[in-house]
């Protein structure tokens, strides 16, 4: 661990003494904060000269309601995993007026995720808020800490349905006015629920029932290269 992340971690267990979650994750800092704490937690995180977090670099939603689950597996090394079974149950296969059984977990459904940029310290970190309600998913908007989170809150209520309390345009920004559902929500089919079509005898553009088979296509992925592991070369096999 390097002595930036080691030194964030202690400054940021110092600040906030009574959170557990303050951890290394994936060369990043991770702190969890609760909606109810959050913008007195991000007001800190900006004005303390200690940490000095003056610019919200990205914001997204995150839905964890298939979180650990795979589609397919890729484990195997073999011919075979190219034709490996895909679930029939699975995400993919969603068709308009389809629906899918989540799996229960304990932790919060959506989550709001954030980024910031301390350039003063020259670190970054990042800040998960979890949502109390699946069904009615709620974080404070952070908007009037860092004005840039504008759309990309905007855009994290338009793709997961996360709403921002607080946020004085929150309005969909990459679907359509009468678009339906959320589809960064696992849930939502692939092929989405309807299809347009521009119609030359009614002169406008026409909504309709999706006509595509619903299908999901597998990657030809292979983990662990039998011959990486045994030490031959790849160029040795096209010889």
């Amino acid at each position: 661990m390097s002595q930036h992340l080691t030194s964030l971690v202690d400054r940021l267990t110092a600040k906030f003494p009574g959170n557990d979650t303050i951890k290394v994750s994936v060369d990043l800092v991770e702190i969890h904060i609760a909606p109810e704490e959050l913008l007195s937690a991000a007001t800190l995180l900006r004005d303390d000269p200690e940490l000095a977090f003056v610019q919200l670099s990205d914001l997204c939603g995150v839905d964890y309601a298939t979180y650990g689950e795979a589609e397919w597996s890729t484990e195997t090394n073999s011919q075979a995993s190219f034709s490996r079974a895909v679930d029939s149950k699975s995400i993919g296969r969603l068709s308009f007026g389809s629906g899918m059984s989540l799996p229960e977990t304990s932790r919060p459904r959506f989550a709001s995720v954030m980024h910031l940029l301390s350039l003063d310290h020259n670190v970054r970190l990042r800040v998960v808020c979890s949502a109390n309600d699946d069904e009615l998913p709620v974080v404070p908007s952070v908007t009037n800490i860092w004005a840039c989170a504008d759309w990309y809150e905007r855009e994290s209520f338009d793709l997961f349905g996360i709403l921002y309390d607080g946020h004085n345009d929150l309005r969909r920004i990459l679907t359509d006015y009468g678009f339906t559902g959320h589809p960064f929500r696992k849930d939502f089919p692939l092929i989405g629920n309807v299809e347009m079509r521009y119609d030359p005898v009614k002169g406008r553009v026409v909504y309709e029932p999706v006509t595509i088979e619903p299908r999901v296509l597998v990657p030809r992925v292979i983990r662990d290269d039998s011959r990486y592991i045994s030490g031959d070369s790849p160029e040795s096999d096209n010889a």
